[in-house]
C-alpha cells in the first residue's frame, strides 16, 4: 500500500500560497496610491467616500507589499527547486512562463515605438493641423536640440553589448561547472549594468530638452526611460543570481533562475539596439546637436 503513495510523475502541485492574494492587494494599493500621490503633489484632493487619501504614503505601502511579495514568492520557488520539485516538466513550464513574460514586455515597447514613429513619420501631415503645431511640420520639432548619438548613447551601446557577452560567458562557465569564472563574469555583468544606469542618468540630467517641453521629449523619455527601468530590474535580477552563485546554488543540470536572468538581459540588449538606431540615430537625423 505504501508504494501507491509514491510520486511517479513529473508534475508538482505547489503548497497553498498567500502570495498571489497579497501581491494583488499590494498592486491595487500601488495603483490607487500612485493617483493619490500625484493629486497630493498638485495640492488637490482625492476622496474615496468621505475620506481624502491624497498623500504619498499609500503608494509607498503598496510598493513595499509588492517588493516583499516578490522576495518571499521567489524564495519559495528557490526552496521548491532545492527540494527536487522542479522536474523536467515543471522546468519546461517555467521556461514557457518566462518566454510569455518577455513577450508581454515586447508589447510594452511596441507601444512606445509606435508612439514615437507615429509622431515622427507623420510630423508634417498637412491635414493634421494640431500635430503640425506641436512639431512645426518637421522632426525633430523646431527648436529642439538633440543628444549626440555618437557620444554617450554609443558608449552605452558598447556597455550593453559587452554585458551581453559577459553574461553569456557566465552561462558557458556554469555549464562547464567553472564556479570561479561564473562569479567573475556575473560580477562584471552587474558592474556594466550599474555603469549603464549611471551614464543614462547623467545623460538625462544634461539633456537639452525635458519631458514636458515637446512631443519629442515625451516620446524620447518614455521609450528610453522604460528601457532604463528594465536595465535596473535586470541588474537586480543578476545581483540575486550572483548572491546565489556565491552561496553554491545552480548546477550544470539545473539553473533555470540564472537562465531566466540571462534571457531577460539579452532582451534588454536587443531592445536597446532598436532604441539606439531608431530614436538616437534615425530620430535625430539632420537636427541640431547639443554639445
Amino acid at each position: 500500500m505504501a508504494d501507491t503513495h509514491n510520486v511517479n510523475h513529473d508534475y508538482h502541485i505547489i503548497d497553498p500560497s498567500p502570495w498571489p492574494l497579497i501581491g494583488a492587494i499590494g498592486g491595487l494599493l500601488t495603483a490607487i496610491g500612485g493617483v493619490a500621490y500625484m493629486r497630493w503633489i498638485d495640492g488637490r484632493e482625492f476622496s474615496i467616500g468621505s475620506m481624502d487619501i491624497a498623500n504619498p504614503w499609500l503608494l509607498f505601502v503598496g510598493l513595499l507589499i509588492v517588493l516583499y511579495t516578490m522576495f518571499a514568492w521567489w524564495s519559495d520557488t528557490v526552496k521548491e527547486a532545492h527540494s527536487g520539485h522542479h522536474t523536467r516538466v515543471v522546468s519546461m513550464h517555467l521556461r514557457y512562463g518566462m518566454l510569455l513574460f518577455i513577450a508581454s514586455e515586447v508589447m510594452f515597447f511596441v507601444a512606445w515605438f509606435w508612439a514615437f514613429f507615429d509622431a515622427s513619420i507623420y510630423a508634417g501631415e498637412a491635414q493634421q493641423v494640431a500635430r503640425s503645431e506641436f512639431t512645426g511640420g518637421v522632426w525633430p520639432p523646431q527648436g529642439i536640440e538633440v543628444l549626440d548619438p555618437l557620444h554617450l548613447p554609443l558608449f552605452n551601446t558598447i556597455i550593453l553589448l559587452l554585458s551581453g557577452t559577459t553574461v553569456t560567458w557566465a552561462h558557458h562557465a556554469l555549464l562547464h561547472n567553472e564556479r570561479g569564472m561564473l562569479k567573475l563574469m556575473l560580477a562584471l555583468t552587474v558592474a556594466l549594468g550599474i555603469l549603464f544606469s549611471y551614464v543614462q542618468g547623467y545623460e538625462y540630467a544634461h539633456a537639452p530638452f525635458a519631458f514636458k517641453d515637446s512631443i519629442y521629449g515625451s516620446t524620447f523619455f518614455m521609450a528610453t526611460g522604460f528601457h532604463g527601468f528594465h536595465v535596473l530590474v535586470g541588474t537586480i535580477f543578476l545581483i540575486v543570481c550572483l548572491i546565489r552563485a556565491m552561496a553554491g546554488h545552480f548546477s550544470p543540470q539545473q539553473h533555470f533562475g540564472f537562465e531566466a536572468a540571462a534571457w531577460y538581459w539579452h532582451f534588454v540588449d536587443v531592445v536597446w539596439l532598436f532604441l539606439f538606431f531608431a530614436i538616437y540615430l534615425w530620430g535625430s537625423w539632420g537636427a541640431t546637436i547639443a554639445h
